[in-house]
Parts: structure tokens; C-alpha cells; sequence
């Protein structure tokens, strides 16, 4: 069956529907290791910069961070809210491709989980989450690996009531494009991880067996400098 490519925002609500159930290999990768990177949040500010559904947004408001979270797709953000765990959490919505609607030096940690890969303006994205940081601020970012375009793969999913493959619009970014942004962005890189699907992904989501071996997750840990 052939695939069709929607637009971002309209693509993530229609996906918002099943986006949780949705067997996701990434998501098993991912969440990994943002929980190390984003670390220990009781009583901190925390943004998190396209949060989607909720995934890191209730962990660390459950952690007892005081959460903001913005996304531009309302479909997102209703299941979101609807989350017990978010229900002190300060929703926005918020298109990523404009100034963030926040003060200079606001948040201790910044959040920012597979969505980079579907923004152009990447200088412009980490510029604004290194201003909202206050002084020491630290962000844990994450995004689809570059590699995975060489199998053709993208944010997608199947629309359960037509089975057709739907696939959300992409930036097509390189690896080089992420680093070069977070350098110029005055971020401080304390660590870049590179993962692959292993044994261990495939044992918690075997759909992941065709990219064995294959990089599918790339993430950071940034500091701001005090």
C-alpha cells in the first residue's frame, strides 16, 4: 500500500488518536535514555518543548517538577491533558518555528523529545531553548537518527481505519545540521549518544527486528553555562 505524507500538525493529529498504543520501537530507545539525561527534576522548572501526548511530560511532573509543555498539534495535547499525572501541568500550543513565549532565563531543564527532526529552522529552536534557561540550565534532546532516512523511514504510522501509511512531514536533517545548531546555539555538548536496535528492543518490540543493527536514535545532553 502506498504512502501518503500529510503535514506536520495535521499529520500528529490524526496520529494523536493511537499514538500510545502504537508499537513503537524509537519510543523503546528513547525513553531510555532521556529518563538518564533528564535527570533528577523534584522542584525544578521544567519545558518540555513539543511534548506530544505526554510521555516525558508526566514522568517528570510525577517527579515532581513544575511542568510547562507546548506542541502545535491540538490532537496531541488533548491526550495530554487528559493524562492524571499532568493535571498541574501548563499546556500551550505553540508552533516550534517561532520565538518560544517565554522570559529570558525561565526553566531549569529543558525537554525536547523526537521533534527536531521535523524542524528547518534548527539554529533558531536551540537559540530559544538555551534563552528560557536559567543559568546551569540543562536539556536532554532526542530525535529519529539521520541513518534511518537510508531506509526510507520517517515519523509514520497506520491509520487503523484505513490501514493506509500516513507519514508526517520531515525537515530531512543531518547529523552535521543538529551539531553545527547546538554549537551555535551557545549549548555546552556534555554528551552525545548514538543507539541501534539490539536484542533487548526487539525482545520489547519485535516489529524492530528489519532495523537490526541499524542506528535509530540520536540524543544530547546540553548544558548552559552559570
Amino acid at each position: 500500500m502506498s504512502q501518503s505524507v500529510l503535514p506536520t500538525q495535521a499529520g500528529y493529529d490524526r496520529w494523536s488518536q493511537i499514538y500510545d498504543a502504537d508499537e513503537n520501537p524509537l519510543i523503546e530507545l528513547e525513553t531510555q535514555v532521556m529518563r538518564q539525561f533528564i535527570g533528577d527534576v523534584a522542584g525544578r522548572t521544567v519545558l518540555d518543548v513539543g511534548c506530544g501526548t505526554g510521555r516525558h511530560t508526566s514522568a517528570v511532573a510525577a517527579a515532581g517538577a513544575r511542568v510547562t509543555a507546548i506542541d502545535f498539534s491540538r490532537g496531541m495535547l488533548d491526550r495530554a491533558r487528559a493524562k492524571p499525572e499532568c493535571r498541574d501541568v501548563t499546556f500551550l500550543t505553540h508552533d516550534l518555528s517561532q520565538t518560544l513565549p517565554f522570559p529570558d532565563g525561565t526553566f531549569d531543564v529543558i525537554v525536547c523529545g523526537l521533534v527536531i527532526d521535523h524542524i528547518s529552522t534548527l539554529k533558531g529552536l536551540f537559540g530559544e531553548m538555551q534563552r528560557v534557561g536559567k543559568p546551569g540550565a540543562r536539556a536532554a534532546i532526542s530525535v529519529m537518527h539521520p541513518a534511518m532516512e537510508l531506509l526510507g523511514v520517517q515519523a509514520r504510522f497506520t491509520d487503523p481505519a484505513t490501514g493506509a501509511k500516513i507519514a508526517c512531514g520531515t525537515a530531512q536533517n543531518a547529523t552535521s545540521d543538529y551539531v553545527t545548531a547546538i554549537c551555535h546555539s551557545g549549548w555546552y555538548m556534555a554528551e552525545m549518544i548514538e543507539r541501534a536496535v539490539d536484542d533487548a528492543t526487539i525482545a520489547a518490540c519485535p516489529r524492530a527486528i528489519k532495523y537490526a543493527g541499524w542506528p535509530m536514535l540520536m540524543a544530547w545532553r546540553l548544558l548552559k553555562k552559570s
